[in-house]
């Protein structure tokens, strides 16, 4: 549509029951999503004059379970958040794919061209070209499009700002030329893809899984191309509770050596027993070995291994928990994955950078203001980025207070599960 009609239909309305569904507000809520919308489909107008418009979302994500326990092919419990990266864009009827986004350079992506860069390593373009080559191998005939990002994901911050990216690119370009025909999991695997491959970060599959399905997902990675997917009902505040999302102030988007640390370690354990992933291991067997293992892969990819081990194990355990609305079983349960992903796991600070210890100094100050109630614990990749919390509702407003006292006003979010991970708001 035009990108006028597509203003009016906001302006009158006509697409609230829509912003409703996604963003789960109303009132005040959905006034403001329904401006900043409009206000996307402005600049997107005036910076691409003549083109078709549409609307998409993806979800920023949170790992509620299971830290580094998807690129060994295990298990993790993810939600779809309620901050999100959306896009204005539509078909332009040539050959490029070109993304405004604010605050980024601009990207141009030649569709003839969608051979990985290195000298793109680590920026947007090498995601958007790599989406693009992942549709294209499976079948899809792709044409130019002009797109007009807007986040509210913060960049580095532990809530997949990457993963959501690829989503959104995914989404947009699934509507434009795939039919709409590509499913969540596979949006999911092509966003992985482009980042494994044409970003240069070895991740695992659960941020853009997440980021695309929506709502609160339990996942076992064990058959990484059909990964299975139980959705679980959540309610945090009928539990009592809010999520909080916090940002530590140190940034983890220039950490890919740690993480890549991380995944090569679990990996020289698994060779150990012939395996390529831990979850092929039989924990009984590396208890029984661990002299041996200890020998060959070293104390601390021993450690990752144990952390690997019994965070794997506890995802189902929270899984059950919030079925049978044990919260505070899943209170308990969350912290201690927080311990283990401190002293087995090794994530909250970087080896590279010891004196950078903003994550510890986040899970301090916020176990201090939940003085024994709720849980906290490192949150997503670690090293730097955020920390998640549990907070009970009536300490919420003290609690943000409290972390933006010290850590900066804005690094505290308060955030809600949103049923609709990636998808498209209007078109």
């Amino acid at each position: 549509m035009e990108p006028q009609e597509l203003l009016d239909r906001l302006n009158d309305g006509d697409l609230d029951a829509r912003i409703d569904e996604v963003y789960a507000v109303t009132g005040p809520g959905r006034d403001a999503m329904r401006e900043r919308l409009a206000g996307l489909v402005a600049r997107f107008a005036e910076d691409f004059p003549g083109h078709p418009a549409a609307l998409f979302t993806a979800a920023g994500r949170t790992e509620m379970g299971g830290n580094h326990t998807d690129h060994q092919r295990g298990q993790v419990l993810a939600a779809s958040v309620s901050l999100d990266m959306v896009a204005c864009a539509g078909a332009n009827g040539g050959d490029r794919i070109q993304v405004r986004s604010e605050g980024y350079p601009d990207v141009v992506i030649a569709l003839d061209d969608l051979e990985p860069d290195p000298v793109e390593y680590g920026t947007s373009a090498s995601l958007v070209r790599g989406v693009a080559r992942a549709m294209t191998e499976r079948g899809y005939k792709l044409g130019g499009a002009s797109l007009r990002v807007a986040s509210s994901v913060p960049g580095g911050s532990g809530l997949s700002s990457s993963a959501a990216y690829e989503i959104l690119i995914g989404v947009t370009l699934n509507h434009l030329f795939c039919g709409g025909r590509l499913s969540s999991v596979e949006l999911a695997q092509i966003g992985q893809y482009a980042e494994n491959v044409f970003f240069g970060k070895p991740s695992g599959l659960m941020d853009q899984l997440a980021c695309a399905y929506g709502g609160v997902v339990h996942i076992d990675f064990a058959d990484p191309d059909a990964p299975a997917i139980r959705p679980i009902d959540v309610d945090l505040a009928g539990a009592g509770y809010a999520l909080c999302i916090i940002e530590s102030g140190a940034d983890h988007a220039d950490l890919t050596d740690e993480y890549s640390a991380i995944t090569s370690e679990m990996g020289a354990v698994a060779a150990c027993f012939g395996a390529d992933f831990l979850s092929e291991v039989d924990p009984a067997a590396f208890w029984a070995r661990l002299a041996e293992v200890r020998s060959q892969a070293g104390d601390r990819a021993v450690l990752r291994a144990i952390h690997f081990f019994e965070d794997d194990a506890r995802v189902p355990q929270l899984a059950s928990a919030l079925d049978a609305r044990r919260f505070d079983d899943f209170l308990g349960l969350v912290s201690a994955s927080g311990v283990s992903s401190a002293t087995h796991l090794q994530n909250l600070h970087a080896a590279s950078d010891p004196a950078q210890q903003a994550v510890g100094v986040t899970i301090a100050l916020a176990q201090h203001l939940l003085d024994g109630r709720g849980a906290v614990r490192v949150h997503g990749g670690g090293f730097a980025g955020t920390v998640q919390a549990y907070v009970p509702l009536e300490r919420v407003d003290g609690f943000v207070a409290g972390m933006e006292a010290v850590l900066g006003e804005g690094r505290c979010h308060v955030l809600s599960i949103r049923s609709v991970g990636g998808g498209v708001i209007a078109g």
